[in-house]
């Protein structure tokens, strides 16, 4: 009869490996498993030896992603949202830094790349809806606005969450989508008001002293 797998073992294995990978540890079966109180059989059961671990190593990084930006409860305020999945983004980053560094390594292959982009996708469903709603003008490109603003959310992911700048940097992020929302044409006004809104109140907030701030989205 086959073992049920424990989630909990899974994620402990692809934390660890990507701990030892940002302090530049051999990583190897023994070494891996090394003090976790799992056997090396524990890397074959759960991602079938060595190659699949490496795989997955990388789309775990996208998978918890997608499940924070997943917990953005959507408002009557798109432009209010999309900073909110800003915020959502630095969170996983605080949360998960280890696993950030990986995401982005190009050395690392994807198992479902369709899945990583969906993560970019919430962004530009969006930037649709303000499109819609008026506060975007016509002419903007939903999928180059998504682009720039993940640009400015993984810029301060990087220099904050694996970076060497204080957490106090995050606070950067409300005007500089401000200012990008505001050049796509919102009020700008308005536009502070729900960026500020979205960006202050991050879903899930890292519950240590790196968090942006605490609370649910308004």
């Amino acid at each position: 009869m086959a073992r049920t797998k424990d989630p909990a073992v899974r994620s402990l294995l692809l934390d660890r490996a990507a701990q030892m990978l940002r302090t530049r540890q051999p990583v190897t079966l023994r070494t891996l498993v090394a003090g976790t109180g799992v056997s090396t059989m524990a890397v074959y059961t759960y991602f079938g030896g060595m190659d699949g671990l490496w795989k997955a190593l990388r789309q775990e990084g996208f998978t918890r992603l997608a499940t924070r930006l997943a917990a953005v409860k959507i408002s009557a305020d798109p432009v209010r949202d999309l900073a909110a999945l800003g915020a959502a983004y630095l969170a996983n980053a605080l949360e998960n830094p280890d696993l950030y560094r990986v995401m982005f390594d190009a050395g690392f292959d994807l198992e479902d790349a369709g899945a990583a982009d969906e993560t970019l996708h919430r962004l530009v469903r969006s930037i649709e809806r303000a499109k819609a709603s008026g506060r975007f003008r016509d002419e903007v490109d939903p999928l180059e606005l998504a682009t720039q603003s993940w640009t400015i959310g993984h810029g301060l992911a990087s220099l904050v969450a694996t970076g060497p700048l204080p957490h106090q940097t995050l606070a950067h992020g409300a005007p500089m989508l401000t200012a990008l929302f505001t050049s796509a044409g919102d009020e700008p006004a308005r536009c502070r008001q729900s960026v500020e809104q979205g960006w202050g109140r991050p879903p899930g907030a890292v519950a240590d002293r790196r968090a942006v701030v605490r609370g649910d989205p308004a």
